[in-house]
């Protein structure tokens, strides 16, 4: 991991262009980038072979166990296998600059690979009526994926940490006013998985005419007037102009900065004002002189929703009948800790306002409502939640519960009978849908979820706003395979333990 990191937050002296101040010159090359696709490839290799071997032994045993013509047989399957998978991968850009590190696309695309390699192999042994062994598929498709997924996981990890340490960044000049400036550099020193770093800003006003906070925090950074932009950052070699909101001359001024951008190792970059939209809903049409963005509009029904039903019921139905033992166990744990009930009953809103029971496993002692007024004081929620790290009406057996999240497994009985669904926003309170304002009804557009955006970005230590922008951003971008990965992040968030308390 060192070496992917080696040099890349050293810069050489600054770069001086005429009507400028200083900015920093940026390497030569994003060499790290080549280092993260090298180490990406070969982990996906090795997931591959690691499946495919794994699914052998699995289904066919050792090569001593079956007939020498079989084990080359499937030795040539295997080996067609692994690069139509392999070719799969690369054939929706699994590994392109702008997906890693940051978002769920890496991984749908990913799972759309998998999904496109061994629905090619399907297809293949039917039409050549090739008798393939499904218990081989069976294990090495899943097996696969989620190997594929952890090397993945792996690399982003790596990549995170360099990047807190200040390295693997391209460098950026934000272009535009200064209030959209000041939001586009806020939010890439705020979301440093994006990658983007920004080195300099030019704006098409003075500084001075705007808010006295956004002087405050511009001031310091290097300034760039506008007619020395494109020089600029030739000069300081800047992998990426970022144009923030609207320029002065609209359109035309943007065809002219991409024409003098032309030959350059820059990219330029328009920062839309859509927010909270996920790339698979826009679309561009390009139509002569009216390039139209279409923004495909959220759906709260229909065929894909059918298909999450149907899957929370099958999914719920096993992971019941596979975590009966546990719940037994847990059942007994509450039950013979203090003599009270196993269970933990609330209200909580659902779709469309509807209110419903949601279960938990008890993890407080048994009158915790009536002493939660004298420890509101004491509150380490979000303004709305009441929340506290150390809260001692936990009970021991609760603590544990609460670390691995198994108080929330009774909400698959929810699920099951249509209350919730596995992924989708927090089930509010009676009492936070009350304090709802405009837009944050939004929220009851979807089923609750037994996990989602929230439960796997900090969760409790979330503040108020963001806990809606999650929730509301899930509603509006909602997508299956989108679910699948959620349910995978909240399986590893399990171990972290972040916000859980």
């Amino acid at each position: 991991m060192s070496s992917l990191g080696h040099s890349l937050a050293a810069t050489e002296p600054s770069a001086v262009v005429a009507g400028t101040t200083a900015v920093p010159r940026q390497p030569r090359a994003a060499a790290w980038y080549s280092r993260l696709v090298t180490g990406i490839f070969v982990g996906d290799l090795v997931a591959i072979g690691a499946s495919l071997g794994i699914a052998s032994l699995v289904r066919f045993g050792t090569a001593t166990q079956w007939h020498a013509a079989s084990a080359a047989a499937y030795g040539v399957a295997a080996a067609v296998v692994a690069v139509l998978w392999a070719l799969s991968l690369w054939a929706v850009k699994s590994r392109a600059k702008r997906i890693v590190g940051e978002g769920l696309t890496e991984y749908q695309r990913v799972t759309n690979a998998t999904l496109l390699a061994f629905g090619c192999v399907a297809i293949f042994c039917y039409v050549g009526q090739i008798d393939f062994a499904r218990g081989y598929v069976a294990v090495a498709m899943p097996l696969g994926w989620v190997l594929l997924l952890a090397n993945r996981l792996f690399w982003r990890r790596s990549l995170m940490t360099l990047r807190r340490n200040g390295r693997c960044f391209t460098g950026a000049m934000v272009v535009g006013s200064a209030l959209d400036v000041d939001r586009v550099v806020a939010q890439l020193r705020a979301n440093f998985g994006a990658g983007y770093k920004p080195v300099a800003v030019s704006l098409t006003e003075p500084l001075e005419d705007a808010p006295a906070e956004v002087v405050e925090r511009l001031q310091d950074m290097p300034r760039v007037e506008y007619d020395a932009v494109v020089p600029a950052t030739r000069d300081s070699r800047t992998k990426a102009l970022m144009v923030a909101g609207d320029l002065p001359h609209g359109r035309e001024q943007i065809r002219q900065l991409g024409w003098q951008l032309e030959n350059s190792k820059a990219e330029l970059i328009l920062v839309s004002r859509l927010t909270d939209v996920a790339g698979p809903r826009i679309h561009l049409r390009p139509v002569v002189g009216l390039p139209m963005v279409h923004v495909q509009l959220p759906q709260y029904s229909g065929f894909a929703h059918s298909v999450k039903r149907i899957f929370d019921v099958a999914a719920t139905s096993v992971g019941l009948l596979m975590l009966t033992p546990l719940l037994a166990v847990i059942a007994m744990a509450i039950r013979l800790g203090d003599g009270g009930p196993v269970l933990f009953r609330q209200e909580r809103v659902g779709v469309g306002g509807s209110t419903f029971t949601m279960f938990k496993f008890r993890s407080m002692i048994v009158d915790a409502e009536r002493k939660r007024a004298e420890l509101a004081p004491r509150s380490d929620g979000n303004g709305v939640l009441f929340k506290m790290k150390d809260d001692p009406r936990v009970t021991r057996v609760g603590r544990v519960l609460r670390r691995f999240s198994l108080d929330e497994l009774p909400q698959l009985w929810n699920v099951l009978r249509g209350d919730m669904s596995l992924v989708g926003p927090r089930p509010p309170l009676p009492s936070e849908v009350e304090a709802y304002a405009g837009h944050e009804t939004r929220r009851l557009l979807s089923k609750p979820g037994l996990t989602g955006l929230w439960q796997v970005s900090g969760r409790s230590d979330l503040d108020w706003e963001q806990s809606i922008r999650l929730d509301l951003y899930y509603v509006e971008n909602w997508s299956f395979t989108g679910d699948l990965l959620l349910i995978l992040r909240t399986v590893l968030q399990i171990f972290k333990h972040d916000g859980a308390y």
